[in-house]
């Protein structure tokens, strides 16, 4: 298997709120692993935003910013530049569900499967 992948080639997956128009990403999902691990880490690579953590701490991010969420807590990271927030986003787990607070779209669901799961 080759562990280069071209991520401008791979299919985006679209979803947003059916509630709430700020809400909209779109994400590749480039190799499903999972080693034991129960966590997310993001790498910023453009854009400024903010993190919001559930116990109401935030904080700013930007280009070269990396940060590490455990599974079970929620966070919210919101774009609050003018050009487009883009992240790399690595998953510890083969498979995941995110459970939104908005009801997102498609599947007009809370909670979403992981997109392309089939490779």
């Amino acid at each position: 298997m080759n562990p280069v992948v071209a991520s401008d080639k791979l299919k985006r997956t679209e979803v947003w709120a059916e509630d709430d128009e700020s809400v909209h990403w779109a994400g590749a999902f480039a190799v499903y692993g999972g080693h034991g691990a129960t966590e997310e880490t993001q790498y910023i690579i453009a854009g400024t935003g903010e993190l919001h953590m559930e116990d109401g701490s935030t904080y700013q991010v930007g280009p070269g910013s990396v940060f590490a969420i455990p599974t079970p807590v929620k966070h919210d990271l919101v774009n609050v530049g003018k050009e487009t927030l883009r992240a790399v986003a690595l998953f510890a787990a083969a498979m995941f569900a995110p459970n939104f607070d908005n009801v997102m779209m498609p599947p007009k669901s809370h909670i979403l499967g992981t997109p392309n799961r089939e490779g």
